[in-house]
């Protein structure tokens, strides 16, 4: 399972995702993820919202398996209800 968090370093809500990420690292072999830092990347608001295919009005934009799951509320709240997150 790779989870794909499009994100920047300033923004608390990815840097929990990204611990709720280290989480299910921890927990399942077959979870991993990689963190893409948007601004490092050069990666526009145009660039996330032609990805996500809707308009990308904050930070985090997660996807795992490359289905859109949302920012860190939905991810959280995803991992809690199909991976056993505890958090």
């Amino acid at each position: 399972m790779l989870t794909v968090i499009f994100g920047r370093d300033s923004c608390p809500f990815c840097v929990r995702a990204k611990q709720i990420a280290e989480q299910l690292v921890e927990k399942h072999d077959d979870f991993e993820y990689r963190y893409v830092d948007i601004i490092k990347e050069g990666i526009s608001r145009a660039d996330l919202e032609k990805t996500i295919g809707k308009p990308a009005e904050t930070v985090p934009q997660i996807f795992i398996d490359e289905k859109h799951i949302g920012g860190c509320t939905e991810f959280e709240a995803y991992a809690k209800e199909h991976l056993g997150l505890y958090a």
